[in-house]
């Protein structure tokens, strides 16, 4: 638990941190969190970059370590967050009195929480707990019970049902009973989603660590399916989802459901009747159950006849798990095994996630009877009203008010951002729901009596609107196409102000859902906002695309905070009556002050600056670069802007430009004044001299790379003295920064600051004569950044045909599925993948036979589900139609020239898989489609039938909510292991874990990279059971918040596969491999760079348990991938050799060893020269390959001369060791261990340390007001590490951990 009651030192500077961030705009430069590193972590930019990233831009501690990594004082400073947990003694009836672990942070509630988990006493919900005969509060917390202590006794006390606790106790039973049970995964149901590692490591790994530890070499089955070959044509969906044993569900009731008899009459209420039951238990009886006050007992009634008295045997149970246990021997076996099991599963297997996941592929499942999924669907539970006192939630209050929340020191912070974490999960859930309630029709419109497209809904407290283009409202930007993107560029506006938090300011929530073809826009509402016309409420920005423009005092005070952070300039737009009106954003940006006095800001879609190669403005030139590829092009709308990650990059790459023009002209400064002592600090403050230990010349006598390093140093100390503006900086610098802030474009002189104004090229937006030269240098800016867009940053992409074919064909899907009828639902979307995927030349739609019929009848429904015209349109596609139409939309939006008619043309030339573009087509709109296996080919049968198409789920964008403090940790605790402080690394991490668990429960995206780099550090420290167990978190945690075939997962599993390997777990490193493997064939396919690293990992494991001939078949695929991808001559290339050589050794074919080792020997050769250290191993190599070949040939000229009588001595031919198999496991995966002596890593330490401090002596001595986030270098930290060998710098960037 986390909490310290005082105020932290450490809590301060995370926040400093976010200001520090902020100052030169968005996320600040990269820190030493983003360096490459050289160590253990491949970074993932060219090398090019990193030399120029590595002195230009030295590593910032992140605030949260202000002191020099060889300090004592981090001690302090990790160990935030220390209670110590004490044991208490739990007295429940029935059971032997147990002790529980509990922590003095933890709420009575977690208590009864963990009691109702516990496979003992799991079936009782209804009790309190008693402390020497004191009731405890549900929601105090432990520390504040008085009396309570180490070996105290809590005392379980049975209370008395109501009908809302009664409830409860059903639903949780039949949550009991449905433990194992992935029906609610599959549905995508209640957060719950799937999890497939168990049934490839048999159970924990953990434990299983220890058993076979002396097995090493047992005999394994190391034979892979033959569909993951290399070179399989094969490509099976039914292993995608393998059947988990523990799913054959025990059934342990054939029915449990509410009763007819429902509810009680008033005189049977009088006699404590709460509900009735109804069950028939796995022996076939039919019994009736009255729930009561005082528990549950069998009544007399049957299906016809009603008889409250209770029957024999006269039992009365306050739990109805004891109950059926006493009435059906079956239900009493079966439960005890079923919770058995069920406490055995991993908890990572069977906690909820944050937000819900959906699989697009589900096996047949029964439909079984359940009362509690009958009773949600049918009765409006909202918001969940039986945890929340009231009926529906005020979701805008809930939101705004845990942002206002207290955030002065960490715990203040932590319970913030778990409470805005915790309100944003529930409200996209609700909004989620709502949405799909709007398009199935089952949500009355508030203003009914217009057109469908036009309607807007409120339910739950939620307002619900449609991305069609209602009001013309979005005629110069592109009509129903505009509106249809706004909202998702809306969504990003929103996410990133509320990264800013400004207090103060207030968005509204905010979640995007696209479901059977519409986009629905859900938002929280402002209160007083459906009772006033909307042009009194805007207060500020227009409501009419900047026609009449409006402005307000206190919204430029708040957004001024914001337009450092987001780049955004205060700027002036003339209004209809050409008056001047100052905003500091976009003029659609509308403020509203609501009925509860807050300043709301909404319509944030153009927060980002436009994309000009997408907006022809006429008069306007775009810079060659963009001419020479054909743009500007004009697209379907004009609300293309550019991403937030761009513009950081584009202002990172203008920072660079800065410090290195300065630090130039410096230089040329110098030269010319080489008798003054020192050019820079000429009239500088003389204490900024004394305060450098070295002497300006030392630098200056240094190599060229070490003065520009320093040069970049000088421009930034005297770009901070500038900036303070003390008058200490001589004119001659002044004008140096001046000049490079020219440069680059920089809205101030004195310091490095660009900002975007977000109207220019707005249409109908029109500036002032005064700010025509400002706005002159905003068109330029924004032509640069189009320009960097296309040079710099497109060139490291490549383009994907497959997603360019699945987009395209979403695109025609959305606007195909507007005219489908909810009952012809899966006849249209099975007839679209027809078309889309099958062979089938003529596919027929089969429509629903009474739709043919009924029409009269449909005529009358006036509150149809937007735009269901009676409308079978659908059906007469064909597929050569659809081909055609996707080949127009790749050519219409993304420019690219298809040259395919049909998919059979499609695969065989670009080399894609039907299966592939299934799952892609499949996630990108949410159909969920039926576990088989696919005859895609077929050209005598449609590939899929109505029965085939399973589901259709909503794809849903939202908010997330970020934990700052425990981000800061993770980002320091980066730095500290690329420096090569693994322990205060490790320390650092597993604090920011605890924050993660803190904020965002067991369950979240960031927590698995934490537990990916733990399992990391842990491995390289020799700990591999702690590695494996925070792996097998990782795996488990990916597969249920990612999805099971997720890329990420794919990698998690590589992970897993080399620490079980590391832990002598050869048969399980295997399955897992084997795995990846088949999930990297199903999503990519054979092509792909990644799957050489992978068929490296698995040649190697089979050469380590000697199956060379399968062995060879994954590495020389291996290599011919690398090959492919990286050309022959590179470093990866050479690798591939040697392995292979390997495995030739081993086999005793020196010929072809030799053959490869040169090849590898060549490239070494030319690649790295003659004296480097893996050409001087790979030429040992080849002479000990020579060797044994003359030795073997020796030998078999002996038995051609002599024949059978000769001598020869026996061969000796080694099987690999484990260790050498596992050090070039290592070194394909990127992980060094760099041999170091103690004393080595002593003098690198304080080497690091020294010059650390020296860059703390040289930094401004305001950190707080610096103009610019960067700081000067421990320019040795990474690099003096850089023992690390070539060819394992080059592995796969994307395994960083």
């Amino acid at each position: 638990m986390v909490i310290k009651t005082d105020e932290l030192p450490a809590a301060a500077p995370a926040d400093s941190a976010r200001e520090h961030g902020s100052q030169a705009g968005g996320k600040g430069r990269p820190g030493a969190a983003e360096l490459p590193s050289v160590m253990l972590l491949n970074g993932d930019c060219p090398e090019s970059l990193k030399k120029e990233a590595a002195a230009a831009e030295p590593p910032r501690e992140n605030g949260l370590d202000e002191a020099g990594p060889g300090d004592e004082t981090t001690g302090q400073e990790v160990i935030v967050i220390q209670d110590t947990g004490f044991s208490v003694k739990i007295l429940a009836p029935g059971i032997e009195p147990f002790s529980l672990q509990v922590s003095p942070q933890e709420m009575v509630q977690e208590i009864h929480q963990v009691l109702m988990d516990r496979e003992d006493t799991c079936h009782r919900t209804c009790f309190s707990l008693h402390l020497d005969g004191n009731v405890l509060d549900h929601f105090s917390e432990l520390r504040s019970v008085e009396g309570l202590q180490e070996g105290s006794v809590l005392r379980v006390v049975e209370e008395p049902y109501t009908v809302r606790e009664a409830r409860i106790h059903v639903r949780h039973v039949r949550d009991l009973l449905k433990s194992l049970d992935p029906s609610d995964a599959f549905n995508g149901v209640d957060c719950n989603s799937l999890s497939f590692l168990s049934v490839f490591t048999d159970g924990d790994l953990g434990d299983s660590g220890k058993r076979k530890k002396g097995l090493e070499m047992d005999p394994i089955d190391c034979t892979p399916p033959e569909y993951i070959l290399p070179g399989s044509r094969e490509r099976p969906l039914c292993p995608l989802q393998p059947q988990n044993r523990d799913w054959k569900p025990l059934q342990c009731l054939k029915v449990l459901t509410m009763s007819g008899w429902n509810p009680p009459p008033g005189n049977r209420k009088m006699h404590g009747d709460l509900m009735y039951l109804f069950v028939i238990t796995a022996e076939d009886r039919q019994v009736s159950i009255t729930a009561s006050t005082r528990g549950f007992y069998l009544n007399q009634s049957t299906a016809y006849h009603f008889n409250p008295k209770p029957a024999s045997p006269r039992f009365l149970s306050h739990s109805l798990v004891e109950l059926l246990n006493q009435i059906s021997p079956t239900f009493k076996k079966n439960f005890a095994v079923l919770q058995k099991k069920r406490v055995q599963r991993h908890p990572f297997e069977r906690i909820a996630t944050p937000f819900q996941v959906y699989s697009w592929t589900a096996p047949q499942a029964e439909h079984a009877m359940d009362c509690v999924r009958a009773e949600d669907a049918y009765t409006s539970r909202l918001g969940y009203e039986e945890h929340i006192p009231g009926q529906t939630r005020d979701w805008n209050e809930e939101l705004q008010t845990t942002r206002e929340l207290p955030r002065k020191n960490l715990p203040e912070r932590l319970l913030r951002e778990r409470a805005i974490f915790k309100v944003h999960s529930d409200f996209t859930a609700a909004a989620t729901r709502g949405a799909m309630a709007v398009i199935d029709g089952n949500v009355m419109a508030i203003n009914p009596s217009e057109e469908t497209k036009m309607q807007m809904f409120i339910w739950n407290n939620i307002f619900f609107s449609l991305g069609f283009d209602v009001r013309d409202h979005y005629k110069d930007f592109g009509g129903d196409v505009a509106a249809y993107v706004a909202p998702t560029n809306d969504l990003n506006g929103v996410r990133t102000y509320n990264a800013v938090d400004v207090e103060g300011l207030y968005t509204l929530g905010t979640v995007v859902v696209d479901y059977r073809g519409y986009r629905v826009t859900a938002q929280s509402i402002i209160p007083g906002i459906l009772e006033r016309d909307q042009e009194q409420s805007v207060i500020y920005g227009s409501i009419d695309f900047g026609k009449t423009v409006v402005s307000h005092p206190r919204y430029l005070e708040l957004l001024e905070r914001t337009s450092r952070p987001l780049k955004i300039l205060r700027h002036q737009v003339l209004n209809d009556r050409d008056e001047e009106v100052e905003l500091c954003s976009s003029v659609e940006c509308k403020g509203i002050i609501g009925n509860d006095g807050r300043h709301y800001i909404l319509d944030l879609l153009r927060t980002f600056p436009p994309d000009l190669n997408f907006l022809p403005v006429p008069g306007e030139e775009l810079p060659e670069e963009c001419a020479r590829a054909g743009f500007p092009r004009a697209h379907r709308h004009k609300l293309c802007c550019l991403r937030q990650e761009l513009v950081d990059a584009f202002v990172e790459h203008r920072y660079l430009l800065f410090m290195k023009l300065a630090a130039l002209q410096l230089m040329q400064q110098n030269a010319s004044q080489l008798e003054t002592p020192s050019s820079l600090e000429n009239g500088g403050p003389s204490s900024l001299e004394s305060k450098s230990e070295d002497p300006p010349g030392q630098e200056a006598g240094s190599e060229e790379e070490g003065s520009s390093a320093s040069g970049l140093a000088k421009v930034k100390e005297l770009a901070e003295t500038i900036a303070a503006d003390d008058g200490t900086a001589d004119p001659r610098s002044r004008e140096v920064i001046r000049n490079a802030c020219k440069a680059v474009g920089s809205i101030s002189s004195t310091a490095f600051d660009i900002r975007f104004n977000p109207d220019i090229f707005s249409p109908g937006v029109r500036f002032p004569e005064s700010c025509q030269d400002e706005v002159r240098d905003q068109k330029q800016l924004l032509k640069d950044a189009a320009a960097f867009l296309l040079s710099c940053q497109i060139p490291g992409l490549k383009i994907g045909i497959g997603e360019l074919i699945t987009r395209s064909a979403k695109h025609i899907f959305k606007t195909y599925l507007q005219g489908v009828e909810l009952s012809g639902l899966s006849a249209a979307i099975s007839h679209f993948l027809n078309c889309f995927l099958s062979s089938y030349p003529n596919p027929v739609a089969h429509l629903p036979a009474d739709e043919l019929v009924s029409k009269k009848r449909n005529k009358r429904r006036k509150n149809r589900p937007p735009g269901a015209a009676d409308n079978t349109a659908w059906a007469v596609m064909t597929p050569q139609e659809l081909w055609k139409n996707i080949c127009q939309e790749a050519k219409n939006y993304f420019d690219f020239d298809l040259e395919c008619e049909t998919v059979d043309q499609a695969v065989e030339t670009y080399g894609l898989q039907k299966i592939t573009l299934l799952r892609e087509i499949s996630l990108k709109t949410g159909i969920q489609v039926l576990l088989k296996e696919y005859s895609f080919d077929s050209r005598h049968k449609p590939a899929f039938t109505e029965e085939d198409v399973l589901n259709i789920f909503p794809v849903v964008k939202h908010v997330n909510p970020k934990a700052s403090d425990a981000f800061h940790f993770f980002q320091s605790g980066q730095a500290k292991v690329q420096q090569g402080f693994l322990k205060e690394g490790c320390e650092l991490i597993n604090e920011a874990l605890n924050l993660f668990n803190n904020v965002y429960g067991a369950m979240h995206v960031e927590t698995c990279a934490c537990l990916r780099l733990l399992a990391r550090l842990h491995y390289i420290m020799g700990d591999y059971a702690e590695a494996l167990s925070n792996q097998q978190k990782a795996v488990l945690m990916s597969e249920r918040v990612m999805g099971t075939e997720h890329p990420n997962t794919i990698q998690e599993y590589m992970h897993l596969a080399l620490y079980c390997f590391a832990s002598s777990q050869l048969s399980t490193a295997l399955s897992l491999l084997y795995r990846a493997r088949y999930l990297m064939l199903l999503v990519f396919g054979e092509d792909h760079p990644e799957m050489a690293l992978l068929d490296n990992n698995i040649g190697l494991v089979l050469h380590g348990v000697m199956e060379y001939d399968l062995s060879l078949r994954f590495l020389e695929n291996a290599l011919a991938v690398s090959t492919k991808y990286h050309g022959p001559k590179a470093l990866k290339v050479a690798l591939s050799h040697h392995l292979v050589a390997r495995v030739y050794e081993s086999k005793a074919e020196f010929r072809s060893a030799l053959q490869h080792e040169k090849e590898g020997y060549t490239i070494y050769k030319t690649q790295l020269g003659e004296d480097h250290e893996k050409t001087k191993e790979s030429s040992e190599y080849l002479k000990c390959l020579t060797q044994q070949a003359v030795a073997l040939q020796r030998t078999m000229n002996e038995i051609y001369r002599n024949g059978s009588s000769a001598n020869i001595p026996p061969l000796k031919f080694t099987a690999p060791s484990m260790a050498s198999v596992l050090e070039q496991l290592n070194v394909i995966n990127g992980i060094l261990f760099i041999p170091l002596s103690q004393k080595d890593l002593e003098n690198l330490k304080a080497e690091v340390a020294r010059r650390h401090q020296l860059q703390e002596a040289s930094r401004n001595r305001d950190r707080a007001e610096e103009p610019m986030a960067t700081e000067p270098a421990p320019a040795g930290a990474p690099g003096d590490l850089g023992s690390q060998p070539p060819a394992a710098k080059d592995p796969s960037p994307s395994v960083q951990g």
